[in-house]
């Protein structure tokens, strides 16, 4: 694709990236086949093609319009389109560009810059947000039908971690949400790592990954949140601990980043690019263990919703679904398995409607096989799946925790 950025676009810190992408896309259409939202609303301004082309005209002086804004707000940022796309268009680069361009120059309603103002206040501070969970669960009866339903149904107590004892070692990121949502899940993965032979490191220091704030358009918040980061894991990443742990798949994927959105920080570039590399989605973990030393024979049959973050942006796909058969659990076929469930991080709140439709669809796909329960691997599809009340969902390393022998 030809482009001529303009004077005002040239200016951005990032303008030679978002050419490159421009230039990439041959306009073929096949990423409009596999993007959510074009399937749901079928117009060409609600797929990737559409919105590379409002970006290029906005990047090329067009006039800025709230329409345009409305379209990639509507955009979840799964990245199916990427890979569907022959041409390896890194279509979420743009969208970042696209997005904190237009919100410099298209301001917001009161109602918008307060919701997205909000959650930018509240979710990626995991004490503040644990402890309004908290009071929304004792409050639960007389909330509105949607705030319950954001709630999770049963919040499992997090249980024993196991001591620091082995020689191998690995970090932790906690996250902001899973903590008050799910806190069960590391103390899980606590338990389960140290059945192979790993201690997991606390890290009170570091808190949210950075991707709340860099996805809800304000981005320099969210690299500042990587920075500290960055800071808080450098002792140990010195010392030579072997792994940074993501349990939360939309973690990892931002954590993977910050080697590539820091590269221009000369104070930080280096250090991004080490923990990046250290970076470790769960399963990439596991699945390189001798999982036999578990013991963990699995009974039910498990129905995984692979988030989009898992596998469209680390390209993990099949990878959890090949962890739980080796564990001898039975997986239902799953239809249409590369779609998004409208969680999206923050997007089931600024789109509902589109969030509820994709939910529906999915929770078809996952209960045509008559699962047991549902397992995913990030916690805003988890809230978001389980927030309809059909099949319990859970994320997958609580079902081996629950299988472990006595120790």
């Amino acid at each position: 694709m030809q482009t001529h950025l303009s004077e005002q676009a040239r200016q951005l810190p990032r303008a030679a990236e978002a050419e490159k992408v421009l230039r990439s896309c041959v306009h073929c259409g096949f990423c409009n086949a596999t993007c959510p939202t074009y399937q749901l609303l079928g117009d060409e301004l609600d797929g990737p093609r559409g919105r590379i082309y409002l970006m290029k005209e906005m990047l090329e002086g067009a006039p800025i319009t709230a329409a345009t804004q409305t379209h990639l707000d509507r955009c979840l940022s799964c990245r199916n389109c990427e890979s569907t796309c022959p041409s390896g268009v890194e279509y979420h680069t743009l969208l970042d560009i696209g997005r904190d361009f237009i919100e410099q120059q298209v301001p917001r309603p009161l109602g918008e810059r307060l919701l997205r103002g909000g959650l930018r206040a509240v979710v990626p501070h995991p004490a503040l947000f644990t402890a309004l969970t908290r009071a929304g669960q004792v409050l639960r009866p007389w909330l509105p039908g949607g705030l319950q339903a954001k709630l999770p149904r049963q919040a499992r107590p997090a249980g024993v971690r196991p001591p620091i004892r082995h020689p191998r070692r690995m970090l932790i990121l906690e996250g902001c949400v899973q903590p008050g949502f799910s806190p069960n899940t590391n103390a899980a993965t606590a338990r389960v790592l140290d059945r192979l032979g790993i201690s997991l490191l606390p890290t009170p220091h570091a808190g949210c990954c950075g991707a709340v704030d860099f996805h809800g358009n304000a981005q320099h918040r969210g690299l500042d949140r990587a920075r500290r980061n960055i800071d808080a894991w450098w002792p140990a990443v010195q010392a030579g601990v072997e792994a940074i742990v993501q349990t939360a798949s939309g973690c990892g994927a931002f954590v993977k980043e910050y080697g590539v959105l820091l590269k221009d920080d000369a104070h930080y570039a280096d250090k991004a690019r080490r923990v990046s590399a250290l970076a470790r989605d769960l399963v990439e973990v596991l699945r390189d263990e001798p999982l036999d030393a578990l013991n963990v024979h699995g009974e039910l049959r498990l129905a995984f919703h692979c988030p989009c973050t898992l596998q469209h942006a680390q390209k993990l796909g099949g990878a959890v679904e090949g962890v739980l058969t080796r564990l001898g659990f039975s997986l239902s076929a799953v239809p249409d398995g590369h779609l998004c469930c409208g969680s999206a991080g923050t997007y089931s709140l600024t789109q509902p409607a589109l969030a509820r439709q994709l939910r529906d669809n999915r929770l078809g796909a996952l209960e045509s096989g008559q699962p047991d329960v549902i397992v995913t691997a990030n916690i805003g599809c988890q809230t978001h799946l389980d927030g309809a009340g059909r099949t319990p969902v859970r994320h997958w390393i609580e079902i081996i925790d629950e299988a472990l022998p006595p120790p």
